[in-house]
Formats: C-alpha cells, structure tokens, sequence
C-alpha cells in the first residue's frame, strides 16, 4: 500500500504538504495541491480515514439515536445509516432512546464522551436539546422529526400531507365517523398526522374532537385507545393509526370486541410493516420512504462532518398510499 511518504516522493513536496493538500486547506499553492492529488491517483493512494480522525482525537463512528428499536420503521431508517456509513468505513453505533428525553440526553453525553464523529438523532419531543454537540463542534443532523429551535440539517417525510390523503380517502369510502389514534403531543410527527386528519375532516365537513385518541407510539397504548373508542355510544366506522406498532394494538382490540376490519370498521395505518399485507383482510397504508430517510441523513451527516460551515440542509420526501381491502367498503 503507498504511503503518505510515497506521495511526497513522487511529488517532490513535504508530507505535511501532501495532507494540507488531501485535506483541502486553503494555505497550498492550486498547482501544488493538483500535482499532490495526480501523484497520490497515479500511485493508487487512499487516506487513511480512522487514524486521520483519530489525529483530530475523533472516532471513525456515528452514533444513531432512534425512538423505539422494535419499530421496523426505524429498523429500516438505521439499515439506510448503517449502508451509506459503510461505504466510507465509518461504524454506526445504535441508541433506543424509547421516546425519553432522559434516555436521549444520556446517550448524547456518552455520543461526546467517545468523540463520534457524529450523531444522527430522530428527537424524542420538545424538551430535545442539541446545545452540547453544537458547543463541542459535533455534527448532528434530525431524521424523521426537526430539532426544536434548532438551525440544523434535517430529513423529513410530509406526514400531514399523507394524513390528510389518508383520511380523504376513507371519506371517500363512505365512512361517517372516522377516529384517530395518534402519538404524544409535542412529538412533531404525532401532531402532524393529526393535523392532516382534521384538515380532511375540515374539508367535509366532518366533526372530529370526539373520535381522537393520544397515546404512546407503542402497541400497548393503541390497545386501550382503541377499546376507548368502540365503548363511545356512537363508535368510529374507521380508524387513521399513526403507526404500524399502534396497528398491532388497535388489531387486537377491535378483534376481542369482534369488530370485523374491512366490514365494520375501515382501517389505514402508517407504515407498510412486512406484515400489514399478511393479515386478513390486508392492511391499507400510508408507505413512508425510511430506508431512503436513513441514507439521506447519512449523507447529510458526512458533508456536515466534511464542512461544518455548510448551509442547514432541509429535505422532505414524500410517502404513498397503498390501498388494500382494509379500508374500502
């Protein structure tokens, strides 16, 4: 393997010449560093990236802080991460911080006390401060959900807008008493689909104040909202779910009160899960791009590490519906 060494030779300049010149500093001559940069192709030379980062005193390593590890939403967020990180031999380091801002704030700490490189955070709510990593000179950028108050890169998916559709379609099916079961509020993404669900509503006309329900982002919380709402004198005929783990307790309630999906009640729930095709009747969704999400932010992430003086990078991608029978009458 040629060395830094080889490439001065070749070049005629210093070593230290040879690493301003790779590392893009401004203070080489433009024929110096070109002559560098043809002598360092012609002899096949390749930076070494982890010990450069090591002589900066940081780790080859970014650190990714998702809300819940269980979820394949974000289980494919952390595969688009982990690919684009591999290409350039930085490791990902996973962190589940379960949507506590205790959690999150402990795993940002241990992020600055192993000095990643960077961190790529999906925040747990409005309480998420990214304060410390900005003061260390840390690169961070949002996925899935913005930074409160911050000034940051972030990747995003238009979920108000894919509410809004979700919900016009079940409309459009017919159905009159339409429920929502949503996340936590403060969490932009449980606020979003709620909004985009009173905004289709709003267009028809339609009343919604009743029929919504606000739990935690998880099976368990569907469950007991779901029972909620079928117990109301006057039940919801369809139900938009904010996620594809709040599907799972909503399914199982409506089945104990023997409610049939796609009959009694029509069902559209976030997230195409590889199951949501396999239940009977399958599930219609609202297909949210998270690999792509995840590879994105990857990439927004080196080029902040690359140049943290670069313009915040704001990217929204958008979801599609795929209409299954478990919301058409």
């Amino acid at each position: 393997m040629p060395t830094v060494s080889d490439v001065a030779a070749r070049a005629g300049v210093s070593t230290a010449t040879v690493s301003r010149a790779l590392n893009g500093k401004p203070t080489v001559d433009p024929g110096l560093a070109e002559r560098v940069r043809a002598a360092a192709a012609e002899l096949g030379y390749q930076p070494n990236g982890p010990a450069r980062n090591l002589r900066r005193q940081e780790a080859a390593v970014v650190a990714l802080i998702i809300s819940d590890v269980e979820n394949p939403f974000f289980t494919a967020i952390a595969r688009g991460v982990e690919d684009v990180a591999h290409e350039v031999r930085y490791s990902v380091v996973l962190c589940n911080s379960d949507e506590s801002a205790e959690k999150e704030n402990r795993y940002l700490d241990v992020a600055l006390q192993e000095r990643v490189a960077g961190v790529i955070l999906s925040p747990s709510g409005p309480g998420t401060s990214v304060a410390k990593l900005a003061s260390r000179g840390t690169a961070y950028v949002a996925v899935d959900r913005p930074l409160p108050g911050a000034d940051s890169d972030v990747v995003l998916v238009d979920t108000r807008l894919a509410a809004r559709e979700a919900t016009a379609h079940l409309v459009a099916q017919g159905y009159e008493r339409i429920g929502c079961l949503t996340g936590p509020s403060g969490v932009r993404t449980a606020d979003d689909r709620l909004a985009g669900y009173r905004d289709a509503l709003r267009a028809a006309r339609r009343r919604t104040a009743k029929l919504v329900r606000r739990t935690e982002f998880k099976a368990a919380g569907a469950y007991r909202a779901t029972h909620d709402l079928l117990a109301r004198p006057e039940p919801p005929d369809a139900l938009l779910i904010a996620n594809n783990a709040m599907a799972v307790g909503a399914l199982q309630a409506l089945q104990e009160r023997g409610v049939r999906v796609g009959r009694d009640v029509g069902v559209v729930t976030f997230d195409d899960a590889p199951w949501a095709a396999l239940v009977d009747p399958p599930l219609t969704v609202v297909a949210q791009p998270a690999y792509e999400l995840g590879t994105e932010a990857a990439r927004l992430l080196l080029a902040r590490i690359a140049d943290p003086t670069r313009p915040p990078t704001a990217t929204t991608l958008g979801a599609r519906r795929i209409e299954r029978a478990s919301s058409s009458r």
